[in-house]
């Protein structure tokens, strides 16, 4: 063959063999922080480059989010009122080489920031956008905690394991609600594995608090609870069920807040039907979580049976500020007394055992204050502008309460 001839063949060739075909599903690792998985993506840019970002897996997040600072770089027309900004999201980010969707989302919605914090979509957190609900109904979707893996893939690309249930997806929003038993009576529960705890509807809960004063309880957001540092948080109470089942999933001990009441007529309406509550990813973290949305099923395969030592922390409830920097909002109570003595509400967290904590994840600071029960903690804060060290020692919160044969074995009595 001549090599003209050769040339045109291998061109022809080329043309009909494409170098690259798009992947129907992928798998990439994540990062746990404060419960929340948080992943790469990449972002079309007006050039047509892209950018990595990182990116919150939120399915029990309706909307969709960014930052300031994600909106710029895509050239997004973004518009403000007095409470938030929106704009028209792009056709698709890119996850693990995948192209994924937003098609389904009229909005993107952008926190008022000022210039200074235009790259925070949620104080504490990494992530500059998320992946809610309505975007991952169109895939077959993938959490693994015990293996810290994310995958995503077009509908029957993925092959679930585990227990299955039949769940219900709200037609609009992509919305989970799992048919629960709590204590022999039906109720539905959200998953949402964007929430760092679970939640039960205030009416329930007292009912439940009411009726098991030996079920462990407390008062004050610490740990997994202290979500996003609301001023609200330091009052609110925590109670550990002691079983429930959760579709094919019989759950026990499971830490839940109690719901705030201003927040329940809101959550009712976005899940479309009954509700009692919702369980977050502190529930889950033993289980790989598949979510067939185009099958309306749920799948849970369990991978560890470690019992996390979730509650053994500090007894410090945070906010986090736009600046980076963690301002106590509250001290949690152990045995009667304030467990951190010297801390007010006010004070900034600077660092733990010398560790900085400013523009540290909200994960980041909670894994510097938990340990083993007794251990301490050498905190550094800020009160007016001066610094001082306290030492604070590590609790079990939200613990076990022994009965009275089991104290007194201990200690060596008889009955």
């Amino acid at each position: 063959m001549k090599p003209a001839a050769l040339l045109l063949a291998v061109s022809v060739l080329y043309i009909l063999t494409p170098a690259q075909t798009a992947p129907k599903s992928v798998t990439l690792p994540v990062t746990l922080d404060h419960n929340r998985v948080v992943i790469d993506v990449y972002l079309p840019l007006p050039d047509g480059s892209t950018k990595r970002v990182r990116a919150w897996v939120d399915n029990g997040n309706a909307q969709l989010e960014m930052s300031r600072n994600v909106a710029t770089l895509m050239g997004l027309n973004v518009t403000c009122d007095d409470k938030e900004c929106t704009a028209p999201p792009p056709p698709e980010i890119t996850v693990g080489g995948m192209k994924i969707s937003l098609t389904a989302v009229k909005a993107a919605h952008i926190p008022l920031k000022p210039v200074s914090a235009a790259s925070v979509m949620v104080p504490g957190m990494s992530a500059e956008i998320n992946l809610p609900a309505p975007v991952l109904r169109n895939y077959d979707v993938v959490v693994s905690f015990p293996d810290r893996e994310f995958t995503i893939g077009v509908p029957g690309s993925v092959r679930f394991q585990g227990v299955s249930a039949k769940v219900l997806v709200n037609a609009e929003s992509g919305l989970i609600q799992v048919p629960s038993e709590i204590e022999r009576k039906k109720y539905n529960l959200a998953l949402d594995i964007g929430s760092s705890i679970s939640f039960l509807w205030d009416d329930l809960f007292d009912k439940l608090s009411a009726a098991h004063g030996d079920w462990p309880h407390m008062t004050g957001a610490v740990g997994p609870a202290n979500m996003w540092g609301s001023d609200e948080e330091p009052k609110w109470k925590l109670m550990r069920l002691d079983r429930l089942q959760y579709g094919p999933l019989y759950l026990t001990d499971v830490a839940f807040v109690r719901f705030p009441e201003d927040w329940t007529a809101f959550y009712e309406k976005r899940a479309g039907v009954a509700t009692a509550g919702l369980l977050g990813a502190q529930a889950l973290m033993n289980y790989r979580v598949g979510l067939d949305y185009a099958h309306s099923t749920a799948y849970f395969d369990i991978g560890s049976t470690f019992k996390f030592p979730d509650f053994d922390v500090i007894g410090l409830t945070l906010r986090p500020e736009d600046d980076g920097r963690f301002t106590v909002l509250g001290v949690a109570d152990y045995d009667g007394k304030p467990s951190v003595p010297g801390v007010q509400a006010g004070d900034h967290l600077v660092a733990v055992d010398g560790i900085p904590a400013p523009d540290s994840t909200m994960g980041q600071v909670w894994s510097m204050l938990e340990g083993m029960p007794g251990q301490e903690r050498k905190l550094t804060l800020e009160r007016a502008g001066k610094q001082f060290t306290i030492s604070a020692q590590v609790r079990h919160f939200l613990g076990q309460i022994p009965d009275d044969s089991e104290a007194k074995k201990k200690s060596g009595k008889k009955k």
